[in-house]
């Protein structure tokens, strides 16, 4: 089945922008990209691959996206990568373009969790009981798995994210060393 022009368009713009995109299969439906994590966040210069896969309705039903490799945040699942956004899975509109996702939606996810609608509940209780501590945490786990899933795929990155992992806790290690473990 065709693509509709929608997808051909938002897509394309991604391709000419800053990010680094790869088309799964060579399908405009189907991509990874590269995003940074926002500046005064714990997620800061965190590199993170996203994957999204667009329904043939799309504009008019939203685009699947995840996480491909770990993040610690109260709305975006640890094991899985899957993303609570309302935007995404109950307002959308076809007035969003796919930028919107990338320049707006999730840095602003990224500075501002959403505790009270978590899919990792550990993460939005540590936020709740002990906001300090969630950051040092998230700030841990990012330098450990916010690195790009892919490396041809990614750009070098000028940090060295593997020298500060000693600083992560047994209890830490334990729970994130699974994902090496993952398939993706």
């Amino acid at each position: 089945m065709a693509l509709n022009k929608r997808i051909q368009i938002d897509v394309t713009k991604l391709i000419m922008s800053e990010y680094n995109l790869e088309l799964i299969n060579n399908k405009l439906n189907h991509f990874r990209l590269r995003i940074i994590g926002p500046k005064d966040s714990p997620y800061e210069n965190g590199e993170w691959t996203i994957n999204v896969q667009l329904p043939t309705d799309y504009p008019y039903k939203s685009p699947s996206i995840g996480f491909v490799n770990r993040i610690y945040h109260p709305n975006i699942d640890f094991s899985s990568g899957s993303v609570c956004l309302n935007v995404l899975n109950q307002t959308w509109t076809p007035v969003y373009e796919l930028s919107n996702i990338f320049e707006t939606f999730l840095p602003q996810l990224l500075l501002y969790p959403n505790p009270n609608d978590p899919l990792n509940k550990e993460a939005a209780k540590l936020l709740q009981t002990n906001p300090k501590e969630f950051n040092k945490k998230a700030r841990r786990i990012t330098r450990r798995y916010a690195t790009c899933y892919t490396p041809s795929f990614c750009k070098k990155s000028t940090k060295d994210h593997d020298t500060e992992v000693s600083d992560l806790s047994e209890d830490e290690e334990s729970g994130v060393d699974q994902w090496s473990d993952l398939d993706l």
